[in-house]
């Protein structure tokens, strides 16, 4: 097959990061793989050489003229070839390239890769999505967001691990709390500062390291002094080998507000680590943990939820272990080969 994926960017991520592991595998299995970026040109994440990867330009910034100018250099590559099959992730990109690709002969599949209640032009949305041939959601609930006539279209596919898992270790751990994701407001790091900030009172002797970068990092930053918790919580940037980081630490924990499948939720708990995750939409977080088995889920917004789970796994570590050792259930489950078939057979196929 000739698959190009369109994204607006490849400068790190939960959706870049899958983006390569399937671009990878693809590639391997000899398909011919583009990868288009529609507003930056930044590549994180290491690809195969036969990949090929293509920038269009830079961000619109909201002008129509840009905007438009980005539909018809979408639409220009697609015309190359009708043979190609056009992937795209993300609901913006998914919105141009559905535009840019109306009245050709060209496969378009797009895929859902957050919360779809969060998006702010849901009729536009829906409007033009009838115009994919089909969809893919993260989960069963991100699917049931939409009409029949949409989700009909629909397959449901999680995000694949990374092609190379680092084996777990179990025994003794750091005493650091650990997270990845982005410094935006949706992974509410301000939750994770805060409740670490009451578990540091009975656990003085932890710290709390964040991996990412966004701009909301000099405002964390502020709230961790606040709180006279700033020589504890450590700001880590990115790391694109987030695995060596993350093994030997005492718990990882995810906070976020709303999430589709969290790559880093998915690829600590691959490793063993205790994990805590915020019981958020849509539904990614309880799909990979099962509460008190392998791993503990909490309310979303509470600070005080959140640093009650941490006690007890700071308290009984035995237990801790246990539920780590239950998490790597995921090494199998949600392997690259096994999720990367799954969306072979999506794109091969048509509706």
């Amino acid at each position: 097959m000739k698959v190009i994926m369109v994204t607006a960017g490849m400068s790190g991520g939960g959706t870049e990061r899958v983006i390569a592991v399937l671009a990878n595998y693809m590639a391997e299995k000899f398909h011919e793989v583009k990868i288009v970026m529609t507003s930056r040109n930044e590549v994180a994440y290491e690809l195969q050489s036969s990949v090929k990867v293509v920038s269009i330009g830079g961000s619109t910034g909201g002008s129509l003229s840009k905007r438009i100018k980005r539909i018809h250099d979408l639409r220009k590559l697609f015309k190359q070839d009708k043979e190609q099959v056009i992937v795209s992730f993300g609901t913006e990109t998914n919105l141009f390239s559905l535009l840019a690709g109306f009245g050709l002969k060209n496969k378009i599949i797009v895929s859902e890769r957050n919360d779809p209640n969060q998006c702010t032009y849901p009729t536009l949305r829906n409007m033009v999505y009838r115009m994919a041939d089909s969809l893919i959601f993260q989960t069963e609930d991100a699917r049931c967001c939409f009409s029949k006539k949409i989700a009909g279209k629909g397959s449901v596919i999680p995000n694949p691990l990374s092609g190379e898992m680092i084996k777990s270790v179990h025994g003794v751990r750091k005493k650091e709390i650990v997270t990845a994701g982005r410094l935006e407001p949706q992974k509410n790091h301000r939750l994770l500062i805060e409740a670490f900030g009451g578990f540091a009172k009975q656990f003085p002797d932890y710290r709390l390291v964040i991996y990412g970068k966004g701009y909301l990092e000099e405002e964390l930053r502020a709230f961790a002094k606040e709180l006279h918790v700033e020589e504890k919580v450590i700001f880590a940037g990115f790391a694109e080998r987030i695995q060596e980081k993350l093994y030997d630490a005492a718990m990882f924990v995810l906070s976020s507000d709303y999430e589709g499948v969290s790559n880093s939720l998915m690829e600590a708990m691959a490793l063993g680590l205790p994990v805590i995750s915020t019981d958020c939409p849509i539904g990614g977080s309880a799909m990979l943990i099962n509460n008190k088995e392998n791993g503990l889920l909490v309310p979303v917004g509470s600070a005080e939820a959140l640093t009650k789970a941490m006690k007890y796994m700071a308290e009984d570590t035995e237990r801790a272990e246990d539920m780590g050792r239950r998490a790597e259930y995921v090494r199998e489950e949600y392997s690259a080969e096994k999720i990367c078939e799954k969306w072979l057979c999506a794109i091969g196929e048509r509706h």
